[in-house]
């Protein structure tokens, strides 16, 4: 075929063919190396919430017990004992007087007495507290001294020491008899309730700001007779069962240690 003049000539022939045969482009470098990078997995922060192991539940709490043993009768008797051998020294060649105050400082008084084993003179106070009691620690004596305490060593025997206010009252009235000497011999010293700083010169154990019960301390006028010292942590729950007390007392049921 003749092509008019002037235009170009379509190509013919091998040059036709090669054209024909050319293959289509493939995929460029950028193409294949999409096709073949992997599908990306969970990140460190995935994988390591993924293994994190679930939280441990939080613990449960034991009920505080209604009782707590809190000096046994070997540890009372050995420490009652040790005090009397401080005083049999400190007395030696002198009969002192012993004064407690009705009725809490009996059982100690008595088993003191034993432990010193002395010549001594026992007397006994009983006193009442009235409204201003709590804010002055002044009281009613209603029973006062038999012995006369002029010229006389005197030791004031108490169960357990706490505001110091009422026994810093007796300590006045005391010290006006005209003693040669006047000095406390206390049990039990709650410190952390002491407003007065009366001085205490021999000290059984000091104690945590807890109701105690038991060796002379009562709870409603009974368990003074107990051999050992109780904290009672629930009133309420006591007084509707004594028998909490019993359990308490158990050699296997010790709680918290004396402060100090």
């Amino acid at each position: 075929m003749t092509a008019p003049a002037g235009q170009p000539v379509p190509p013919q022939g091998a040059a036709a063919a090669a054209s024909a045969e050319r293959p289509l482009p493939g995929p460029g470098p950028s193409a294949a190396a999409g096709a073949d990078r992997p599908v990306p997995g969970p990140g460190p922060s995935a994988a390591s919430a993924a293994d994190r192991p679930d939280p441990a539940p939080d613990p449960v709490l034991e009920p505080r017990p209604a009782v707590r043993l809190v000096i046994d009768r070997e540890t009372l008797q050995d420490r009652v004992a040790e005090l009397g051998a401080e005083l049999r020294a400190d007395y030696e060649g002198v009969e002192p007087v012993l004064v407690s105050v009705l009725r809490g400082g009996v059982v100690f008084l008595a088993d003191l007495v034993r432990a010193a084993a002395m010549p001594c003179r026992v007397d006994f106070m009983a006193i009442s507290r009235f409204d201003a009691s709590e804010d002055t620690g002044v009281v009613r004596i209603e029973k006062d001294l038999d012995l006369d305490l002029s010229g006389a060593h005197v030791l004031v025997v108490e169960d357990i020491v706490d505001t110091g206010l009422t026994l810093t009252y007796l300590l006045r009235v005391l010290a006006a008899r005209g003693p040669a000497s006047l000095r406390v011999c206390a049990l039990l010293d709650k410190r952390a309730r002491r407003i007065v700083d009366v001085p205490l010169s021999y000290v059984g154990f000091e104690v945590a700001d807890v109701f105690l019960v038991g060796y002379g301390l009562d709870l409603d006028e009974r368990e003074r007779g107990r051999s050992e010292l109780l904290a009672v942590d629930d009133l309420e729950a006591v007084r509707a069962d004594p028998a909490l007390l019993d359990l308490a007392a158990r050699p296997d049921a010790a709680g918290s240690l004396p402060a100090g």
